[in-house]
């Protein structure tokens, strides 16, 4: 599949015809992850298969891929795996997603309608670590120059002589 992951889908006919569609979508064509990227290369790949469970369009999502992060520890780009597997509800509004299946997610799909690439990017989001960061033998605080940088070491001496 090409651009097509862009296009707005209904989401009822595709449940209904239970359709499989595979994608592969570039991480620069992502524009909510994009800020959180080091960098901005790469795609993400995977498919969603559509269905039906009591009464509502649900979305089983699998994506495989990786994204750079910024390390939190060294402040240097992080490779993050993705591989994600999510079954969400696809609806309409507020007052649907308070009708949807227990344990499910939910997407909002205004109107029932949908993009591949709104549908994916939400799982990217929601799977990516909150504090990325290297292992720690690998990067130290302060960067990888093994130096530790330690901001309130004269704090104390500072108060004695405040005194």
């Amino acid at each position: 599949m090409s651009a097509d992951w862009s296009k707005l889908r209904e989401v009822d006919p595709l449940a209904d015809g239970r359709v499989r569609l595979e994608f592969t979508i570039p991480l620069a064509e992502l524009p909510r992850l994009r800020p959180q990227l080091a960098r901005v290369e790469g795609s993400v790949t995977g498919h969603v298969s559509f269905d039906h469970d009591q009464g509502f369009a649900i979305a089983a999502v699998e994506v495989a891929g990786s994204a750079a992060l910024t390390c939190q520890r060294c402040l240097q780009a992080v490779d993050v795996p993705l591989a994600i597997e999510g079954r969400v509800a696809l609806v309409a509004d507020a007052v649907e997603a308070e009708r949807a299946p227990a344990g499910l997610e939910t997407i909002l799909a205004p109107a029932h309608r949908i993009s591949l690439r709104d549908l994916v990017e939400e799982e990217v989001l929601l799977a990516l670590p909150i504090v990325p960061r290297h292992a720690a033998e690998r990067c130290a605080p302060g960067g990888n120059s093994g130096e530790t940088h330690r901001p309130f070491a004269r704090l104390e001496e500072l108060f004695k002589r405040a005194e």
